[in-house]
């Protein structure tokens, strides 16, 4: 490592959930008003989320000398372990800004800065070696390969998550870590580009034969699917009377999901439709408030009355049809 390089530690609690992805800064726009750099990156938004469920969780990112330490001290705060962060003090950080449309569904990339992420070289620290659960954010396809291969233990459970660019970009390097992987999370536009396919069931046919045991297409404010080769589950999406921006909703999402996997540690289907369930609740917080600021500050009763709310748009009474 460069003389000039530290990393930020924490305490010895033992890692079952290894979280992978940028730790940034953000500037948003929205039609409900705009922010300066505020703290964002998948790993941000997907460890927050997921630290309402599990203690033991530890990012892999790095950022530059200019991202504050307080945004580090949060992440702590919530019981996140930074051991696997990175600070590049001569490097700048990740940095991206947007502008959302009216409609809240589409958006324009105003400034995309790479920094210290373009040539990131992940490294895994010992104190993260043995972890059960795996999130891979979505980040190059190269850097998500190298994190799998530097594990000493394959985890239970690989999730990964990625994006149209890498589609369009890295297919080879993009199909040989799905191969690799229990877990793929994308949007539905992507699966049906991954796949060629329009219809979303024959797309998750085909995309299963690619390696995944399951794979979750999420469909923003219309939901999210979960298919296996024989099952298939759909998670209603809850109507919010406000949506203040969409930015980091996919990551939260991931972020739900994984962590209560993590806390529970069962990897079956019937489990993933409970996840699926909390991830949706977490990213239906996210949209309410601006980048993070509506993670950071949820308490337990709050979750739990917003997966009720979840379980509530699907139950209904058994019906005699004789």
């Amino acid at each position: 490592m460069n003389p000039h390089d530290t990393k930020v530690s924490q305490n010895n609690i033992r890692m079952n959930l290894i979280i992978v992805g940028t730790v940034a800064f953000d500037a948003i726009e929205t039609p409900f008003g705009k922010t300066d750099k505020i703290i964002g990156g998948a790993a941000t938004y997907i460890s927050l989320a997921a630290s309402y469920f599990t203690a033991g969780a530890g990012v892999v990112s790095a950022v530059g000398g200019d991202f504050p330490r307080e945004y580090i001290s949060l992440l702590n705060d919530h019981g996140v372990n930074t051991d696997g962060l990175e600070i590049k003090e001569k490097e700048k950080s990740f940095f991206w800004s947007g502008r959302y449309n009216a409609d809240m569904n589409s958006r324009e990339t105003l400034v995309t800065e790479l920094n210290v992420i373009d040539g990131f070289k992940p490294v895994i620290p010992d104190s993260y070696q043995g972890a059960e659960f795996l999130m891979l954010g979505n980040l190059s396809p190269d850097i998500q390969i190298a994190v799998i291969e530097q594990l000493t233990t394959r985890p239970k459970l690989i999730v990964l998550d990625t994006m149209n660019f890498w589609i369009d970009n890295t297919p080879a390097d993009l199909k040989r870590v799905i191969s690799m992987v229990d877990v793929l999370t994308i949007n539905d536009s992507e699966a049906r580009e991954l796949s060629g396919e329009y219809s979303l069931a024959r797309a998750a046919r085909k995309i299963l034969t690619m390696g995944p045991e399951y794979l979750i297409i999420k469909k923003g404010e219309n939901g999210a699917l979960l298919f296996s080769a024989e099952k298939m589950f759909f998670a209603a999406a809850l109507p919010l009377e406000e949506v203040f921006d969409p930015t980091g909703a996919g990551d939260a999402f991931a972020g739900g999901f994984i962590g209560y996997i993590a806390k529970t540690g069962d990897v079956s289907f019937e489990n993933m439709k409970t996840a699926i369930i909390t991830g949706s609740a977490m990213a239906s917080f996210c949209v309410e408030k601006f980048g993070t600021a509506n993670l950071v500050s949820l308490t337990k009763p709050e979750i739990y009355n917003r997966i009720q709310q979840f379980a509530e748009l699907v139950r209904f009474a058994d019906m005699d049809i004789t």
